[in-house]
């Protein structure tokens, strides 16, 4: 029998329906003729806690750190205990086995650390997938390689798993412990990706708290032409002074203008008309939706990935959320061209957006070469029912099928109209923006961002009918909302200064997945290290405390970069995991070494924030005793969760 273990139950039953034969369901697995194909549920095993290794563990202390588990072991999660149990039992009936684990490094290590877990011992083949569709997958079955290609890749997975439990189990429990020296009761979490997020929102919360408003000045003037009246600003030159982004910092020089302005003749100097084409926006990865859907209606991005969810798994209206690609595979046009217009039919600002659609037109997002492990979120075809969706689950669905639709518009076409006016010596700037083609921007916007100009001729004379000066203050950063801090994630190089560290965080997924990113947040919400205030995310006095108490390097995104550029090298067989481990124990004893009872003291002592909401309902167990939950706190912060980081 051959059996073929999938990395979730969606890409095993579609693995199932592209085999020769009648499916035929069975108990955590699909047979199909002498195949039998089953399935992971992400991650069947956790790294184990250190009181695995020695029960001394179970007692935090200082003189323990750092723990370094020797040998490595894993364990099933709980809640994975049946689906391994399956896996199991088909593997001793089993004469061939085929890892088919997402095509990307944590995929590698999800599906093979099972497979070594249960100790098989006989062949192994990789299937390859990062496409559904049934032609697809039957292409794929019929490409098999040997698993043994992608040992580099296990490796480089499994070395990030094994670096993340001992950055966070030593940090962790070193933290806590000096808390408890300064004070402090409670867990005190640290983490290579949720401690450089907390680390965002406390430097932006204290931006704001620290900034000083100064004032600057706009001028403003009308000038009438032969066709209408356009408003244009003044653009003060070098000897005025002015900020780093030019704006006048003295009114005086733009009140005296101001005065001499009246009845002024001028004339229209340069005319720049330039005309302009745009693509749609590409359809949605998981966290592109997540900052859509929260600019447009608010929702968390837990919110927004709990929806997907249930749209994918009960309602089966769109394809697998959890992706970090925004393309489509080429052989989805056909299907998508096909079933758009029917499905949209059932809604009736679907149909609307579908009015104006050619489904012979293939957009840019139809790209082979561009899908990785996943494709991007896409209707599945199915027509919905739009009755039995939630108001919330409505709003997601439509956003989803909006950005694929919109690849059967045609471009966006404007002409960009910039002015410059010259009068009394001085020069004043307009700009607009003519609409030639629509497109697909009625989908997303029906109003105008830039109003268009009155038709204008390069030298015909201007008059000043009206100026004023305007007194405007400099605003400080608006405090990260689910939206911002999660585009802050996708795009955390624009945080760092070191251009080698920027580069590689625009290579890598920034700080945290797709799959991981809302779960982050929720984490430190639950933590008690961030606050939701309405729709804006700050920091806590207990995240404030534990940023300003850390080195500054591990509040900071560069060690993710640092990380990637070594685990790329191990996934191609260019650097060794060990050498990359011995590195980090070392930088961890440094670490360590900064944990400091008096400097905890302090940022407890003067940690700005807001307090903290009491622990969500259902987030913690109510237990009696103090003490008991002091101990299963530090349990549970003892066993990070694992997955992708």
């Amino acid at each position: 029998m051959r059996l073929i273990i999938a990395e979730k139950p969606s890409l095993a039953r579609a693995i199932a329906d592209a085999l020769p034969g009648q499916p035929r369901r069975s108990d955590g697995a699909i047979e199909v003729g002498t195949t039998t194909v089953t399935w992971c549920l992400g991650h069947l095993l956790e790294q184990a806690p250190p009181d695995a290794y020695d029960p001394r563990y179970k007692q935090w202390r200082l003189d323990h750190l750092p723990i370094v588990p020797d040998p490595w072991q894993l364990m099933p999660r709980p809640k994975a205990r049946g689906q391994l149990a399956v896996i199991r039992r088909l593997l001793k009936a089993a004469s061939e086995v085929v890892h088919a684990g997402d095509p990307d490094r944590e995929g590698q290590l999800l599906v093979q650390e099972v497979i070594e877990h249960l100790r098989w011992r006989g062949p192994v083949k990789r299937l390859l997938i990062n496409d559904l569709n049934r032609p697809a997958v039957a292409r794929a079955l019929g490409r098999l390689e040997d698993n043994a290609r992608y040992q580099a890749l296990y490796r480089a997975a499994q070395t990030r798993a094994r670096a993340d439990w001992l950055y966070g189990i030593n940090l962790t429990r070193a933290w806590t412990l000096t808390g408890r020296q300064a004070g402090h009761d409670g867990v005190l979490s640290v983490g290579r990706v949720q401690t450089p997020v907390l680390g965002l929102v406390v430097r932006r919360d204290l931006e704001i708290a620290n900034f000083t408003p100064r004032p600057f000045h706009v001028l403003w003037a009308d000038f009438s032409v032969a066709q209408g009246q356009v408003r244009a600003w003044w653009q003060p030159g070098e000897q005025h002074p002015l900020d780093d982004q030019g704006r006048l910092l003295a009114r005086a020089p733009a009140a005296e203008l101001a005065a001499r302005l009246p009845d002024a003749e001028g004339r229209l100097s340069e005319l720049d008309s330039r005309d302009k084409r745009q693509a749609p926006p590409l359809p949605y990865s998981l966290s592109a939706l997540q900052v859509d859907a929260a600019r447009r209606y608010k929702y968390s991005a837990k919110q927004v990935l709990d929806t997907c969810q249930a749209l994918y798994e009960r309602h089966t209206l769109i394809t697998y959320p959890r992706s970090d690609c925004r393309y489509l595979p080429r052989a989805h046009h056909a299907p998508l061209a096909d079933a758009l217009p029917r499905l949209c039919q059932a809604d009736a600002t679907l149909a609307e957006w579908c009015s104006g659609a050619d489904f012979t037109r293939r957009g840019r997002a139809f790209d082979d070469a561009k899908v990785g492990a996943h494709h991007a979120l896409a209707p599945t075809g199915k027509i919905p029912d739009m009755a039995r969706l939630s108001a919330v689950e409505a709003n997601v669905f439509r956003l989803v099928v909006r950005n694929v639709l919109a690849q059967f518009h045609a471009h966006l076409e404007t002409r960009e109209i910039k002015a410059c006016f010259e009068v009394l010596g001085e020069r004043f700037t307009a700009s607009g923006s003519e609409l030639l083609v629509a497109g697909w921007k009625p989908l997303f916007t029906t109003r105008d961002e830039t109003p268009p100009l009155p038709p204008l001729t390069r030298g015909e004379p201007a008059r000043v009918s009206a100026a004023e000066v305007e007194d405007r203050e400099t605003r400080p950063p608006e405090p990260f909302n689910d939206a911002s801090l999660i585009k802050a994630m996708m795009n955390v190089a624009r945080y760092v200064d070191d251009p080698d560290v920027k580069r590689t965080l625009r290579e890598s997924d920034g700080l945290g997945t797709e799959a991981t990113r809302a779960g982050i947040i929720e984490t430190l919400l639950d933590r008690g290290y961030l606050v939701r205030a309405k729709a804006a995310l700050h920091a806590s006095r207990t995240g404030h405390a534990l940023i300003a108490s850390l080195p500054d390097p591990a509040t900071r995104p560069e060690r993710t970069a640092l990380w990637e550029q070594r685990l790329s090298r191990i996934s191609e067989s260019d650097d060794n995991e060990q050498a990359f481990l011995g590195a980090l124990l070392g930088d961890l004893r440094s670490l360590l070494s900064a944990a400091d009872a008096g400097r905890m003291r302090q940022a407890l002592g003067s940690a700005q924030g807001v307090e903290a909401a009491p622990p969500r309902r259902g987030t913690a167990r109510k237990q009696s005793a103090r003490g008991k939950k002091r101990t299963t706190q530090r349990r549970r912060a003892g066993k990070p969760s694992g997955g992708k980081p």
